[in-house]
C-alpha cells in the first residue's frame, strides 16, 4: 500500500513538473492576446497622461496670483476640450497620414479602422495621442498666464493642436523626414516639450511682461505683488505631472504584449522616476548654495526639468545615467530661469526653461546612450521643430494681437483676470 502511494505521488509530481515546464517554456502569447495587452497599454497610458492635464492646471493655478485662479481653471478645461475635438477632426491624420519621409499629412477626421494585424485598436492609439496634444498646449498656457485673453488663447489652442504640433510630431512619429533621417525622440523631449516651450517663448515675447513685473532697467521687482496663490497647489500639480509621466514615457514603448516590452516599460519607469528625483535634489542644492534658501518652486521645477530631460531616451540609459541626465536638466532650468529674467521675459510658471531648455538638452543627450543616433541629426531635429513651432506661433500671436486683441487692458490686469475675464472669484474673504 505504501509503495503504491509513493508511486502515485511520484507520477503526480512528474505530471505537475511536466505541465509547469511546458507552461514556462511557452513565452509567446497569441496574436489576439498581444492585441489585447497592447490596446490595454495604450488605454492605461492615456489615462495616466490625462492626469497631467490636472497637474498642469494645479501648477498654473498655484503660481499665478489670487486674482487669476478661476481664469486658469477656465483656460485649462477649455483647452483640454478644444484640443481633443480639433485633433479628432484633422490633427491626427495631419500627423499620421504623412507619407514616408514626407512633411505633412492630410486634413481628414480620424476614423477607427482597427484590424488584428495592427497590433492594437485604433481607438486606443487615438486616445493615447490626443492626451499628448493637450499636454503640449498646456505648456504654453502657463507661460502666458495673467495677461492673455481667454478666447484668443482658445483660438491659438486650435492652431497649435490642429496644425503646429501635428505637423512637427508627424515628422518623427508619423514616419516623416526626421524619422527617415535617423532622429530619435522616444517620448517627446523635443516633439512635445521643446515644441510647446518654443510656442510659449513666442507668446511671452509678443505679450510682454505683466505690468510692474520688471523695473525700468530690467531688474526683477519684488515678488510680493506677484506672489503665488498657493504653493500646496503647485506641489500637488507637480506630483500629478510626475505620476502622469509614467504613462507619458512608459507607454511610449507602444506595446505591452511581450516579455521584452513589459521589461522595457518597467525600466523606463525606473529611469523616469530617478531623473525626476535627481532634478528635485539638484534644484534644492542649487538654491541653497547660490541663494542661501531652499526654494520650493525651484525644487518643483527641477523635478519637472529632470523628467523632461529623460523623456527623449528613458529606456537605454543606466539608472546612474538617468540621475545624471535629470540633474543636468535641473541645472539648465535654474540658469535658464535667471537668463529669462535678465531678458525681461515674464514666464509665469517657468515653462520655457523647464520644457524647452531641458527638452533640448535631453534630445541632444540621446547619443550618449543610444548608439543608433548621432549628435548632428539630433541637432537638426531640435532646431527644425523649435523654429517651426516658434515662427508659426509668433505669427498666430501677432495676428491675434493686431485683429481681435491678445492682451487684457491695464485696468483689467489691475483688477485681475478672474473679475475681468470669467466673472468668478476663486478666493474671497468671508466674514
Amino acid at each position: 500500500m505504501k509503495i503504491n502511494n509513493i508511486l502515485k505521488g511520484s507520477l503526480l509530481g512528474l505530471v505537475i513538473i511536466s505541465l509547469t515546464s511546458n507552461a514556462f517554456a511557452e513565452t509567446t502569447i497569441s496574436e489576439e492576446g498581444q492585441y489585447i495587452f497592447n490596446t490595454l497599454g495604450f488605454y492605461l497610458g492615456g489615462v495616466l497622461v490625462a492626469f497631467m492635464a490636472a497637474g498642469f492646471c494645479m501648477l498654473e493655478s498655484g503660481l499665478v496670483t489670487t486674482k487669476s485662479v478661476s481664469t486658469i481653471g477656465a483656460k485649462n478645461i477649455g483647452k483640454f476640450a478644444i484640443c481633443s475635438i480639433v485633433f479628432f477632426f484633422f490633427g491626427y491624420n495631419l500627423a499620421y497620414g504623412i507619407p514616408e519621409g514626407g512633411y505633412i499629412g492630410s486634413f481628414n477626421l480620424w476614423s477607427d479602422s482597427s484590424e488584428m494585424g495592427t497590433g492594437y485598436s485604433d481607438s486606443s492609439d487615438f486616445f493615447f495621442q490626443v492626451m499628448f496634444v493637450c499636454a503640449t498646449v498646456s505648456i504654453v498656457s502657463g507661460a502666458v498666464a495673467e495677461r492673455i485673453k481667454i478666447w484668443p488663447f482658445f483660438i491659438f489652442a486650435v492652431v497649435m493642436s490642429g496644425i503646429i504640433y501635428p505637423i512637427s510630431m508627424g515628422w518623427q512619429w508619423g514616419g516623416g523626414w526626421l524619422a527617415t533621417s535617423g532622429f530619435s525622440d522616444f517620448a517627446g523631449s523635443t516633439l512635445v516639450h521643446a515644441c510647446g516651450g518654443a510656442a510659449a517663448l513666442a507668446g511671452v515675447i509678443v505679450l510682454g511682461a505683466r505690468e510692474g513685473r520688471f523695473g525700468k532697467k530690467g531688474e526683477k521687482k519684488s515678488l510680493v505683488p506677484f506672489a503665488a496663490s498657493s504653493i500646496p497647489l503647485v506641489t500637488l500639480g507637480t506630483f500629478l505631472l510626475w505620476f502622469g509621466w509614467f504613462g507619458f514615457n512608459g507607454f511610449s514603448q507602444l506595446a505591452m504584449g511581450t516579455f521584452d516590452d513589459v521589461n522595457a516599460i518597467t525600466t523606463i519607469a525606473v529611469n523616469t522616476h530617478l531623473a525626476g528625483a535627481a532634478g528635485t535634489v539638484t534644484g534644492a542644492v542649487l538654491t541653497r548654495l547660490l541663494g542661501g534658501k531652499t526654494d520650493i518652486v525651484m525644487m518643483l521645477n527641477g523635478a519637472l526639468a529632470g523628467l523632461v530631460a529623460i523623456t527623449a531616451e528613458p529606456l537605454m540609459p543606466s539608472p546612474v545615467s538617468a540621475i545624471v541626465i535629470g540633474s543636468i536638466g535641473a541645472v539648465i532650468m535654474y540658469f535658464g530661469t535667471k537668463f529669462l529674467e535678465m531678458q525681461r521675459l515674464d514666464d509665469v510658471v517657468g515653462a520655457i526653461p523647464v520644457h524647452m531648455f531641458a527638452g533640448i538638452f535631453g534630445t541632444l543627450a540621446v547619443p550618449m546612450s543610444n548608439p543608433d543616433t548621432n549628435f548632428g541629426t539630433q541637432l537638426v531635429g531640435v532646431i527644425s521643430v523649435c523654429i517651426f513651432s516658434f515662427v508659426l506661433s509668433y505669427i498666430v500671436f501677432k495676428v491675434l494681437k493686431q485683429t481681435i486683441g491678445l492682451r487684457i487692458s491695464k485696468e483689467a490686469e489691475k483688477l485681475g483676470t478672474d473679475k475681468a475675464e470669467v466673472g468668478v472669484v476663486a478666493y474671497s474673504i468671508r466674514d
